[in-house]
């Protein structure tokens, strides 16, 4: 594994030296619907996953599977975008699933920040909400830490009672205040997928107290927590969870109403993202 991921690591730190450009230490994690902030960025190199050596590359439709070296205009900083990810429920193995955060890692990030589309269970979440991760329970039946520990990382037995940092997540609350844009939070609870939940799945996580239910994101923090990276999570509520609304639950209602936010998503992250390269206080 550790030959694999240096590999990787190579390919990029050669593509970024050609070009240039010095090797960030932020990086950012761009969920289902939620690709086009990629693209109003100012990108300085684009790799797809699938040039990269080992890298796994993305099936799903609203991942466009990239990596983004970009430059933050305000902090004339660097950062990585990944545009799209891949999910355990592709058929990967929960190590390909965090083998992209663990190249990043190895190239230098410090700073980690994830998004995601996912369906509302708190009731007073409405599809188009943000809402920053507090906390995470992972019901994936799996764990990317399983098997032999990869010392390089991190210990055997990690901390997770700081998943989220409490500082970054008070830095989105920042952002959004200064752009007048209403966000929640809450706890993000992940299942394997690829099914959408049946209601009786709503209501149990719902009991579990879990405010929003998607099929990612778990995986890359665990894997981010592991080597001391410092995490932060926003979870665009695309859709209310299934026996909430009524309709039936697709993943072009997720699409859809990731257009209506497009505007909205991209001021967020993007005065988030000059405030954590400026290293401000939450």
């Amino acid at each position: 594994m550790i030959d694999r991921l240096n590999e990787a690591v190579e390919f990029i730190r050669k593509k970024a030296a050609a070009s240039c450009f010095k090797i960030p230490e932020l990086a950012v994690t761009l969920g289902s619907g939620l690709g086009s902030f990629a693209e109003s960025s100012h990108k300085l190199l684009e790799i797809p996953y699938c040039d990269i050596p080992n890298f796994p590359c993305s099936t799903v439709a609203g991942h466009k599977g990239r990596l983004i070296l970009a430059s933050d205009e305000r902090s004339k900083k660097t950062f990585w975008i990944m545009q799209g990810r891949v999910h355990y429920y592709e058929g990967y193995s929960m190590a390909d699933v965090v083998f992209p955060i663990r190249v990043l890692i190895l190239l230098g990030i410090r700073k980690y920040i994830v998004t995601n589309a996912a369906g509302g269970v708190n009731p007073n979440f409405d599809a188009g909400d943000f809402m920053i991760v507090r906390d995470h329970i992972n019901m994936m039946g799996d764990n990317p830490l399983i098997g032999k520990n990869l010392d390089k990382f991190g210990p055997r037995f990690p901390d997770m009672s700081t998943a989220y940092s409490r500082k970054m997540g008070m830095l989105i609350q920042k952002s959004a205040m200064e752009q007048s844009i209403p966000v929640k939070e809450g706890v993000y609870l992940a299942l394997s997928g690829p099914t959408f939940e049946t209601p009786a799945e709503v209501r149990m996580v719902a009991g579990l107290g879990a405010d929003a239910v998607g099929m990612s994101t778990v995986p890359e923090v665990i894997a981010a927590k592991h080597a001391g990276i410092e995490v932060a999570g926003i979870s665009f509520i695309s859709n209310k969870a299934a026996g909430m609304s009524g309709g039936p639950l697709t993943h072009e209602e997720v699409s859809e109403n990731a257009a209506k936010i497009e505007e909205k998503f991209g001021k967020l992250m993007e005065r988030f993202i000059t405030l954590v390269l400026e290293g401000r206080d939450g």
